[in-house]
């Protein structure tokens, strides 16, 4: 008998700041919302956004980045495994929860959109295996002492890009 397989790609927006919890065995855990929305044309030919909720939850320590990195706002790309959980409320009516076990998380909001002074805030992402995707990125469940460095100067000069306009809600996705 094969397995199943489940495999979810999210880009949205944090619906409030992470919430960083222990297990009874140590592990850390965090968990926040994230709201994927999208535009869609209704029978009449009007564009109507829709607007999806995610519990996302992370372990170890993806989920001490996500807390030290990640705020109420912040664009954010998550993978992971989807789980639905039927529960019922405190008032007796059956609900349905869509979760997202991550296997690694990215922040999209750059550095000057933070707000405030923006210590901490990391654009990378991590994976489960605690491997980094960004060569910047601390290595082997490192925490950092400071934000990474900005690119120098003669970096910035050299790339086509630098001076590109780009919004990311004109992304077609």
């Amino acid at each position: 008998m094969s397995r199943g397989f489940s495999h979810v790609v999210l880009v949205g927006n944090l619906g409030r700041d992470p919430e960083m919890r222990y297990s009874q065995n140590g592990t850390p855990i965090t968990n926040f919302s994230m709201a994927v929305s999208r535009r869609r044309r209704d029978q009449e030919g009007q564009f109507q956004d829709e607007t999806s909720w995610f519990r996302v939850t992370l372990f170890r320590s993806m989920a001490e980045n996500a807390n030290d990195w990640l705020r109420k706002g912040n664009r954010v790309l998550v993978e992971g495994q989807l789980q639905i959980r039927q529960y019922t409320d405190s008032n007796g009516v059956e609900k349905t929860s869509v979760d997202v076990l991550a296997n690694s998380f990215q922040n999209l909001t750059a550095r000057e959109d933070q707000g405030g002074d923006a210590t901490g805030a990391y654009s990378g992402g991590y994976n489960r295996d605690n491997r980094s995707q960004s060569g910047s990125a601390p290595r082997g469940g490192e925490r950092p002492t400071q934000p990474p460095s900005q690119p120098s100067q003669q970096s910035q000069q050299n790339d086509p890009f630098g001076d590109y306009d780009d919004d990311i809600n004109d992304v077609p996705f």
